[in-house]
C-alpha cells in the first residue's frame, strides 16, 4: 500500500490503476503473451516518469514501459511489479518545418505524426498496419520498421534525438536536432531497439520528409524472385532510388488471404507465384503534374518499365493503380498479413532478414530442410523483399514444443548460413531469447550485459527480455 500511495502522489490517484481497471493491460495484440501487472500507472510527464522511476527503484519493484500494445515478441509481458504506460504522454511538441523535424512525446500514435506532417506538407516515413495504434516509445524501443525502409531506413534512421529516464529517475537529455555530432559515443543509440531493459524513453526528435505529391503503386506477377530483384534495381535507376515499397506475397499467402478474407479482391486470376506490391513515390514537380493527356509522368515511367518486362516475359501480368481508392487496396492485401497469418494455428513464426540477392535462396534452402521435420507442414510469407526482410511462418502438423524448437533453429541455420539476422524489425522480447543465446556474438553479449548493469545494476527495467539469462 505504500507503493500504491506513493505512486499516487507523484502521477494522480486517477493514473495509477488496479484491480479490474487492469484488464486493458493484461495482453499484447497477439495475446500469447498474458500479462498481470500489480499497478499499471499513466505519467504525464517526464518529471512525473522520473517520479515512478524513483519509486520503484526505492521499493526494488520492477518496471515495463508500455506504450500502444501492438508488439508480437512478448516484450510487453509484466508479471507482477509496475506496468509504465506513456499513453497520456501524447504531445507533439514541435514540428519545424523548414528544419524538417517533429519533437514529439513517447505516447504520439503514429497516424497522429503522419496527419500532423501532412497538415506541413511533410512526411514521417515509418509505415505499416498497426500505424493507428502503435506509438513513438514503443516502434524506438523495438527499431521498428515497415515498408518504407528501403527509401528511407528503419527507426533508428528516422531518429536525431531521445529524452530517456533512467533506472534511478534521472533524465538523460539527448534531444539534439543535429544530423552530425560527433562528440563522443552516440548514446541515443543504445535506448533505440533496447525494448525498455535501459529505461523509458520519454521523448524523440525525429525526422520529416517531403510529402510525396503523387505515387505510382501497381501490384504485379514475376517469373521468378530473381526477376523481381531486377524489376527493382531497374526501377531505383529510373527513379533515382524513389522506390518506397517492394513487397513480395507468395501464392501460399494469397491463398490464405482468398480463404480468410473472401471479400478482398485477388489481383490474378488464375493467381500466381510471385506477387509483388511496388510504389514509387514522387516529390518532383517534373514527375506529378500531369501531362497534356492527364497522366502523372511517375506512372508513365513505371507503366514503361514493367512495360519492358512483360515484353521479355519476366513479368508476367500486371495492375497499375490509377485511383487513390485502388492504391489503397492494393496495399490492404498487404497490411492484412498480420491478421491473416495470426489467424490459423498453431503457428511458428519467425522475422528474419538476409541479403537481398540471398533471398531466393532462403526459401529454396529451408523447402529442403522442412520435411524431414515435418513432412505435412505448410508455409506461408510476406516479404519486405526490397531490404530482405522475410515474415515466414510455419504451420506445423501439431503443437509440439520441441518441434516448434527443431524448426526455428533450421530457419536460424539457412539464415546464419547466408550471412542474414533471425532478429529484423519486431525486437526480441521473450520470443527471440532462445535465439539470441544460439546466434548472437557470445562478445556482443557481454558487452550487452555489461551495459545492462551500469545502467540498471537492480535489473528493475524489463527484466528477463532482450538479453538471454
Amino acid at each position: 500500500m505504500a507503493l500504491i500511495e506513493e505512486l499516487e502522489a507523484a502521477v494522480g490517484s486517477g493514473h495509477v490503476l488496479t484491480g479490474e481497471a487492469l484488464q486493458a493491460y493484461q495482453s499484447d495484440w497477439t495475446r500469447v503473451y498474458p500479462s498481470n501487472p500489480a499497478v499499471v500507472v499513466r505519467p504525464g510527464s517526464t518529471e512525473e516518469v522520473a517520479a515512478v522511476l524513483r519509486i520503484a527503484s526505492a521499493h526494488s519493484v520492477p518496471v515495463v514501459p508500455s506504450a500502444g500494445r501492438t508488439g508480437i515478441t512478448g516484450a510487453l509481458q509484466t508479471r507482477g511489479g509496475i506496468q509504465l504506460s506513456v499513453e497520456r504522454m501524447n504531445r507533439i511538441r514541435q514540428i519545424k518545418k523548414e528544419a524538417r523535424i517533429a519533437v514529439v512525446e513517447a505516447g504520439v500514435i503514429l497516424q497522429s505524426l503522419h496527419d500532423a506532417a501532412e497538415a506541413q506538407g511533410l512526411y514521417f516515413p515509418l509505415w505499416f498496419g498497426a500505424r493507428g495504434s502503435a506509438m513513438i516509445g514503443g516502434v524506438l524501443s523495438t527499431n521498428a520498421g515497415g515498408s518504407n525502409v528501403l527509401r528511407y531506413g528503419s527507426t533508428r534512421a528516422l531518429c536525431l534525438g531521445l529524452e530517456v529516464v533512467l533506472a534511478d529517475g534521472s533524465v538523460l537529455d539527448l534531444m539534439g536536432q543535429l544530423h552530425k555530432d560527433n562528440s563522443g559515443y552516440d548514446l541515443k543509440q543504445m535506448f533505440i531497439g533496447a525494448e525498455g531493459t535501459l529505461g523509458v524513453i520519454t521523448a524523440a526528435v525525429m525526422k520529416l520528409v517531403p510529402r510525396p505529391r503523387a505515387h505510382a503503386t501497381a501490384t504485379l506477377a514475376a517469373r521468378s524472385l530473381e526477376d523481381a530483384l531486377v524489376l527493382l534495381n531497374r526501377l531505383q535507376l529510373a527513379t533515382g532510388g524513389a522506390v518506397e515499397a517492394f513487397e513480395y506475397m507468395p501464392e501460399t499467402y494469397m491463398r490464405r488471404l482468398a480463404e480468410a478474407r473472401p471479400d478482398i479482391r485477388q489481383p490474378f486470376a488464375p493467381r500466381q507465384q510471385v506477387n509483388i506490391l511496388v510504389e514509387v513515390g514522387a516529390t518532383a514537380p517534373r514527375d506529378a503534374v500531369p501531362d497534356a493527356e492527364g497522366n502523372l509522368p511517375v506512372v508513365t515511367l513505371l507503366q514503361e518499365t514493367l512495360g519492358e518486362m512483360l515484353a521479355d516475359g519476366s513479368v508476367l501480368d500486371a495492375e497499375i493503380a490509377r485511383t487513390e481508392a485502388q492504391r489503397l487496396a492494393m496495399w490492404k492485401r498487404r497490411e492484412l498479413a498480420a491478421e491473416v497469418m495470426f489467424d490459423r494455428q498453431p503457428s511458428i513464426d519467425t522475422d528474419i532478414a538476409v541479403p537481398l540477392d540471398a533471398v531466393p535462396e532462403f526459401f529454396r534452402r529451408i523447402d529442403q530442410r522442412l520435411p524431414a521435420l515435418d513432412p505435412g507442414a505448410e508455409t506461408i510469407c510476406v516479404s519486405h523483399l526490397g531490404d530482405g526482410n522475410i515474415h515466414f511462418t510455419v504451420y506445423p502438423t501439431r503443437a509440439d514444443h520441441d518441434l516448434h524448437d527443431a524448426v526455428v533453429e533450421a530457419v536460424e541455420d539457412v539464415v546464419m548460413e547466408l550471412g542474414g539476422s533471425f532478429s529484423a524489425e519486431h525486437g526480441v522480447g521473450l520470443m527471440k531469447l532462445n535465439s539470441m543465446a544460439r546466434r548472437k556474438s557470445p562478445v556482443a553479449l557481454q558487452v550487452m550485459a555489461a551495459v545492462k548493469q551500469a545502467l540498471d545494476p537492480h535489473g528493475l527495467m524489463n527484466p528477463g527480455k532482450v538479453i538471454p539469462r
